[in-house]
């Protein structure tokens, strides 16, 4: 009777280990999340999204979008917006552009504007980056060199540029970056062109 008891209770722990680490790998498994929007705005009760991919799924993939222009006259215009996240193996990374970009009737604009980000797991342990390449930038008619984050910029009016703006955040198994390449607020206004957001979990 004992050495029949005691090979079911062999069975039933050989089929726990065995289980176990699948178990354990689904538990922790990476995820991911991200997106990108090549241009975001909010001014005197008008609303507009262009290139906008959606929020990244936590397992993963790839979204992707474009439009070949907009423009809402004395708010925003801009032409070639596209926008892209994606999230598998260690990384997550997203990127938005857009080109001849007129903000506020020209009080700000552009010729390209693009923002990167990306999240990675070394291990367990998770790092952050993201950068901006804007060209030829003018804001209220003085050119603005872009070098490094988070240039705070003030405009007549009551408006403020940043440039290159930056958020990240890291610690253990977990990362995440915010990129705006421009961000434009004021009385009212919230502009915010080729904006990108990167985050990860490490298993």
């Amino acid at each position: 009777m004992n050495t029949k008891r005691n090979a079911m209770l062999a069975v039933c722990l050989t089929t726990i280990l065995a289980l176990s680490p699948i178990a354990s790998y689904a538990q922790a498994a990476t995820t991911f999340s991200g997106d990108g929007t090549a241009l975001k705005a909010t001014a005197l009760g008008i609303s507009l999204t262009a290139g906008d991919t959606g929020a990244l799924p936590s397992n993963g993939g790839n979204l992707s979008t474009s439009a070949a222009s907009v423009n809402v006259l004395g708010l925003a215009s801009a032409d070639a917006l596209k926008s892209s996240t994606s999230g598998s193996g260690t990384s997550s990374q997203s990127q938005s552009q857009a080109a001849n970009v007129s903000l506020l009737g020209g009080l700000v604009s552009a010729a390209i504007v693009k923002s990167n980000s990306s999240a990675t797991c070394s291990g367990s342990t998770a790092s952050t980056s993201g950068n901006a390449q804007i060209v030829n930038l003018v804001a209220a008619g003085q050119p603005i060199v872009v070098s490094n984050p988070n240039l705070a910029v003030s405009l007549p009016g009551g408006i403020s540029l940043v440039v290159n703006e930056q958020t990240s955040s890291s610690g253990g198994n977990t990362g995440s970056m915010t990129v705006n390449a421009l961000h434009v607020t004021g009385p009212g206004i919230d502009i915010v062109v080729a904006s990108t957001h990167s985050d990860i979990t490490c298993s």
